[in-house]
């Protein structure tokens, strides 16, 4: 290979994807849990595990990505753990795909695994209610502002402003879970309607239980390569056509429209360096710990105009046979949502794109695979976001 100081910027690809066993895995130890993906990523892409120069973790060891690294028994000279919740993974795919071109690195593994499940089955942990109470979260903290409320709170702003219903938040869960019946790998498979999800606990109000994503165990992996890896793989390259990231917030009092996510930002970058517009896209995988996330982000990824979200989610138009198909795996609301849920939105998109979604594959009219689609990654309460433009050769 030529030296990277004297060519162009190389064209990266995503070359190997894979998950771990996920939903309900009570054996397993999240290190277990990322070696499983990193091997079957590698087995996946064909390469060798010694092209690998490049690691990215987040969310596991004292000192990540080293200690899982370690681990994985992995030597890098390229490194990311850039944490931003569930944007980090899209973040860390954009910095990868930055560094590959430029020649910083050939091949990035980027791994993920949680027992976020069975820790609490088992005691070892508790639920999540706030972030923390140090820095600026001291303000709001004490007052019971917990992450879920935080998310109520903005989607109470959208249906006070634009009139959206809570019965079209519950189309989201409901197409969801219809998307997650063709996926064997999806932890609740069997069908809900509105009326279910609306006549659900109360978790945060307007938020029932199956407006909010389930708690799985799980992990995944994503293998970028540079062009020049492409010929030796296994599969036919997915490439990074575009990204974008951006931040927002951590105070809601800093949030200057709760109805107005950070997507609008980094999908914007996305689709302007991928040379595409979001009417080109064949599919979204959007992150979706609530309905409305999913909702908010369709508006500001540019699928629909602000405030016209409630409308679009109707009639069927988020199944993988509707006119814009978004998690197609059933998403966190009904597939797996062990945590930091981002990376497995990069995982679904490249395997529609390779055709590898069994009975939950994407068509385009006349049975054509699609060849464009869009991952959008949200951190925090809408604090961060990261956008990347995958397209098949």
């Amino acid at each position: 290979m030529s030296s990277p100081s004297t060519r162009r910027p190389r064209k990266v690809a995503v070359v190997g994807v894979a998950l771990s066993d996920t939903g309900r895995v009570d054996e397993a130890t999240p290190y277990a849990l990322h070696a499983q993906a990193a091997r079957r990523a590698l087995a996946d892409s064909g390469l060798d595990r010694s092209v690998v120069d490049g690691f990215g973790s987040a969310g596991l060891g004292t000192l990540a990505p080293v200690e899982v690294a370690e681990y994985l028994g992995l030597r890098p000279t390229w490194v990311d753990s850039t944490t931003v919740g569930g944007a980090t993974w899209e973040v860390m795919a954009a910095h990868a795909a930055d560094a590959i071109a430029a020649g910083h690195a050939n091949a990035v593994l980027l791994v993920y695994g949680s027992t976020a499940r069975a820790d609490i089955k088992a005691g070892r942990r508790t639920s999540n209610l706030s972030f923390g109470a140090r820095g600026p979260l001291q303000f709001e903290v004490p007052y019971g502002h917990t992450l879920i409320s935080k998310y109520a709170m903005a989607a109470r702003r959208h249906m006070h402003q634009y009139g959206t219903t809570v019965e079209q938040l519950a189309e989201v869960a409901v197409q969801a879970r219809a998307n997650a019946a063709a996926n064997s790998d999806a932890m609740f498979r069997d069908p809900i309607t509105v009326d279910d999800v609306l006549s659900g606990p109360m978790i945060a109000d307007p938020f029932t239980k199956l407006h909010c994503c389930i708690r799985s165990d799980g992990g995944c992996a994503v293998l970028l390569a540079a062009e020049d890896y492409v010929p030796d793989t296994a599969k036919s390259p997915v490439w990074v056509l575009g990204s974008g990231t951006a931040v927002s917030h951590t105070t809601m009092s800093e949030w200057e429209d709760f109805t107005v996510s950070p997507a609008a930002v980094s999908g914007r970058l996305a689709f302007e360096r991928a040379g595409v517009g979001p009417a080109d896209i064949d599919l979204a995988e959007i992150y979706d710990a609530f309905t409305y996330m999913t909702l908010v982000t369709l508006e500001d990824l540019g699928f629909c105009a602000k405030g016209e979200g409630g409308p679009f989610v109707e009639k069927g138009r988020l199944l993988r046979t509707g006119e814009l198909p978004v998690n197609t795996d059933g998403g966190g609301l009904s597939a797996c949502h062990p945590g930091m849920r981002g990376l497995f939105l990069l995982v679904e998109a490249v395997r529609q794109l390779r055709g590898e979604a069994g009975a939950g594959q994407v068509r385009k009219p006349g049975g054509r695979l699609p060849s464009l689609a869009v991952a959008s990654g949200t951190g925090g309460w809408f604090c961060s976001s990261g956008t990347v433009v995958l397209g098949r050769a």
